[in-house]
């Protein structure tokens, strides 16, 4: 699978570890930054460009890591196309994809020990969407909303 990663200076440690266990795995990993521990630096500069990866079909799904998680998440949202979640668990990580068709996955850093953010990774991207009637009414009112709304630019 092709996965774009990235992470700011609250998930860089652990974005380190995903891309190097993606890799591991098989993955295709597009690390979109940032690529060295800078303190100073910011979540957005990070995860619109994987959001937009995602979104624009560069890559199958998208993963970000920031100190809490809900920066990347709330930043990842904003670009259309882009179905984003903090998750913390697997069963999360698997019922996201199946029934919400989540596409990035948003871990935090400082809140996720290693061994459960990669457990996540995992279900994320074994999972497959189930196509099932309901989700898909329910993702078409997400995607009417998305359309009819502005869009404000990063």
């Amino acid at each position: 699978m092709r996965v774009a990663i990235g992470a700011d200076h609250g998930g860089f440690e652990m974005k380190s570890q995903l891309a190097a266990l993606l890799t591991q795995a098989g993955h295709h990993v597009a690390d979109l930054g940032n690529r060295v521990f800078d303190p100073d630096d910011d979540y957005p500069d990070f995860a619109i460009p994987v959001a937009l990866a995602v979104a624009e079909g560069q890559v199958d799904r998208g993963i970000l890591v920031c100190g809490s998680g809900v920066g990347a998440s709330v930043a990842a949202n904003k670009v259309a196309g882009v179905r984003a979640a903090l998750i913390h668990d697997n069963f999360s990580a698997r019922q996201g994809v199946e029934d919400d068709n989540m596409n990035v996955l948003c871990l935090g850093g400082r809140t996720t020990g290693a061994a459960v953010a990669w457990d996540c990774v995992q279900s994320f991207l074994n999972a497959q969407f189930s196509g099932a009637e309901r989700h898909r009414r329910r993702l078409a009112k997400v995607e009417q909303t998305e359309k009819a709304l502005p869009q404000p630019r990063p």
